[in-house]
Formats: structure tokens, sequence, C-alpha cells
């Protein structure tokens, strides 16, 4: 039968899309939410279409003050696991020592390792030296978690990368800070790219770890789930969906670059 064979033929994009589309239902949810005007205070059930949550996406007292927060500490944390998981990253591949292996292998267990536990270390960590929680404390504590995910995307691109390139270079007499700046630096930009934009997302949306180390100072994932505990205002879903449409943006950039690039290469 046509039907059926049309069906057979493209079971694998029918597929994707339902999966796709079931991956984006709570951003669905949570867009639409945001034009809700409850009449409670819990925003769990649509009552009447409504704007002007947008309009004052600061109108509930200290969430702006939380958001701001966390996106210092998720910009701060992501600029120190890059760095630093890039210099990991290109150690592991490019140089060979003793505990490599061993290095390697400790490298996964942040990755593998209950976020609890994690965090209960950290804390048990800082109350031993004495330290106040809070902003340094959550840094310190996210550049940690971060920096594995980083070194694992930046790895796999210079893995990836030939060597005969940053030789050729050598030989039309770069020196080593003109061949990684020109050649090498260029090759792996994506992956650390891909680091970075994980980082951020990863400590921006972090609870548990936070949670733990941040002592009286409040992220916005903790004025969420406290906010949950009294009554969620419609401003959460304000941020959520806009916070999601800029990630949708970056995306949609970074493929437009790569297409324009892939045109000119061809």
């Amino acid at each position: 039968m046509p039907v059926v064979n049309w069906f057979k033929r493209h079971l694998v994009v029918i597929a994707g899309l339902l999966t796709l589309g079931y991956l984006l239902l709570p951003n669905i949810v949570v867009t639409v939410f945001s034009f809700n005007k409850p009449k409670g205070r819990f925003n769990y059930a649509w009552q009447q279409f409504s704007t002007d949550a947008w309009q004052d996406p600061c109108g509930v007292a200290g969430m702006c003050d939380s958001l701001s927060l966390s996106l210092q500490i998720a910009i701060w944390a992501t600029l120190g696991a890059t760095l630093l998981g890039t210099m990991i990253a290109f150690a592991l591949v490019r140089y060979r020592f003793r505990a490599r292996g061993a290095v390697n292998s400790l490298i996964f267990l942040p990755m593998a390792m209950p976020e609890v536990v994690m965090a209960a270390s950290l804390l048990t960590l800082f109350l031993n030296l004495g330290a106040q929680l809070g902003f340094w404390t959550i840094l310190i504590a996210h550049i940690m978690f971060c920096l594995s995910f980083v070194v694992v995307a930046v790895k796999a691109r210079v893995l990836s990368m030939d060597p005969r390139l940053e030789q050729a270079a050598q030989d039309l007499y770069a020196g080593p800070v003109q061949t990684f700046l020109r050649v090498t630096l260029p090759i792996a930009a994506p992956g650390i790219a891909a680091g970075a934009m994980l980082a951020f997302a990863l400590s921006f949306d972090d609870f548990i770890i936070t949670n733990f180390n941040a002592g009286s100072t409040v992220t916005f994932p903790m004025f969420v789930w406290g906010s949950a505990q009294r009554g969620t205002p419609v401003q959460i879903n304000v941020i959520g969906t806009a916070m999601f449409l800029v990630a949708v943006l970056l995306v949609l950039t970074s493929m437009v670059i790569g297409n324009r690039r892939n045109k000119q290469k061809a």
C-alpha cells in the first residue's frame, strides 16, 4: 500500500519529529502560561490571556536580583571553566606525563557522580576551610563541576585536529604563538564554544550544588524553588521563555554561520 510504504520510508524522520516535539512540549507550556493571568497564587491553570507579566517582568520582589546574580555566576563560571578546561584538554591530548591515565579517569568523576554527593563534599571542604558561604563558594563549586564538561568537549575537538596543519605553519616560519593563534585556536574554536555554552547552561540551571553552598545567597533556580512553595508568579514563565528564545537564537545563528562557511569552502 502507498501509505504504508511512505510511512516506512519516513519512519526515522517521523520518530525524530515526535521526539523533538516531546522535548519541546515543556517549553511550549511555559511560553503559553507566560501570557496567563491567574486568579490565585499558582499559575497552573489557564484563566485569561494577558501581557501584564511581559510588560513588568521584574514585578516580583527579588526575582530580577536573583536572575542577575545567576547570570553573573554563570558568566564567570563559564570563563573560568572554559579557560582551565581548554588547557587541561590540550595537555591531556598533546603531552605524555605520569598519571595521565588517572587524570583522564578523574575528569569523568564529576559527570558520573550524583550532584548531591559533590554538593555535600564541597560544603564539607568550605566549612573545614572556614570559608563564608555565598557568591564565591557558589562560583568555585560551579567552575569545578563545569570543568569536566568543557574538557570533554574540547578534548574531542583536539583529538580530531590534523597535526600536519600546525607543522605546515611551522614550516612557513610561524612561531609557536602565531601558530596557536592562527591555526590551532581557530580549529579548536567550535569545541571551545560548545564547552562554554554547555558550562553556561549547567551553571545557570544548577540548583542542588548551589543550594548546599549558597548560604543566604539566592540564585534564580533557588528563587523559583522557593516561589513554588508560596505561589508561582507568571514572571518566572516570562524569564524562562526569554531564556529559551535566546538559546534558540544562538543555535540558529551558529547554524547560519556554519552554512556560510561551508558554502565558502565549497
